[in-house]
């Protein structure tokens, strides 16, 4: 089966590019760099895009069976908006998807960004925007919605950690999510990826409160718990400073602050793998 997969070298790109080639497809492997992964030299055949530009996706879905797309902005930019990426690259894409007659679309999306006031955070809306156009289109669908990964986790909680002090919401502590390792969601998209008009919420197997994943990473470091609750407008604050706005950062702060704030669990439970011990083990090596 041929499988265009765009977004191709980011971290969930580069499991799926892994468990597609694992899988025996013809993958052509879309991003603006080609990076090394692991067990894929030779498996796949490579095209340098730029979503933002139709021009550079001319032909790219020739003769594919399906297209799975990971792209979307994940950090800080001057130069491009969550609108930019997340919802004009991936309608770019699927326009050509649909121009080449492919008939399965998979889109990751991201959990809860239909819930009431997801609207103003832009990475959610942004996502939120592509699902409700390919749900109107004439191509099968498969909406996958994570709520986060291991390693988002342990790379977010680390330079607290290494601190010696936790910010968290204050009145949110409690909040929950069941994050996922990146393998298994990987796994979990390509075995699925010939669905038919489904959306999937997937989650791992453990749900902690965000305290509890706190405390997780500062006993893994072996140091003592020490939290400090932020008021949750002081994010609305900081997200709008003009230096803040200068550096791009906005966008990531309001997402930042939805996600301490929400309960993200997904009621499609992913692979084995347990949080709690990747923790430790990632803290163990980073000691």
């Amino acid at each position: 089966m041929k499988v265009v997969l765009a977004g191709a070298f980011g971290n969930l790109g580069a499991e799926i590019l892994k468990s597609l080639c694992r899988a025996g497809h013809e993958v052509v492997a879309a991003d603006l760099k080609e990076r090394e992964v692991e067990d894929t030299a030779g498996k796949y055949s490579f095209v340098s895009i730029d979503a933002t530009n139709p021009e550079t996706l001319a032909g790219l879905c020739d003769g594919a069976d399906a297209v799975i797309t990971t792209m979307g902005l994940t950090g800080a930019s001057t130069r491009f908006t969550a609108y930019d990426i997340d919802f004009k690259g991936n309608m770019n894409l699927y326009e050509e998807a649909k121009r080449a007659g492919v008939k399965k679309f998979n889109y990751i999306s991201v959990i809860s960004c239909d819930q009431p006031g997801a609207e103003k955070v832009p990475m959610l809306h942004a996502k939120y925007l592509v699902e409700q156009e390919i749900k109107k289109q004439p191509m099968d669908w498969v909406i996958y919605r994570p709520t986060g990964y291991f390693y988002d986790i342990a790379k977010v909680f680390k330079p607290y950690v290494d601190k010696g002090e936790m910010q968290l919401l204050k009145g949110y502590g409690k909040v929950r999510a069941n994050v996922v390792d990146c393998p298994d969601f990987a796994d979990f998209i390509v075995e699925h990826m010939c669905d038919t008009n489904v959306t999937y919420n997937v989650g791992g197997k453990e749900t902690y409160t965000y305290e509890e994943m706190a405390a997780m990473c500062f006993e893994a470091a072996g140091k003592p718990l020490k939290i400090k609750w932020a008021p949750i407008w002081l994010f609305g604050i900081l997200a709008n400073l003009p230096k803040i706005k200068k550096a791009g950062k906005h966008d990531i702060i309001l997402f930042s602050k939805w996600t301490l704030s929400h309960d993200l669990v997904g009621d499609t439970a992913v692979g084995e793998k347990s949080f709690a011990e990747y923790i430790k083990k990632y803290f163990a090596k980073e000691a």
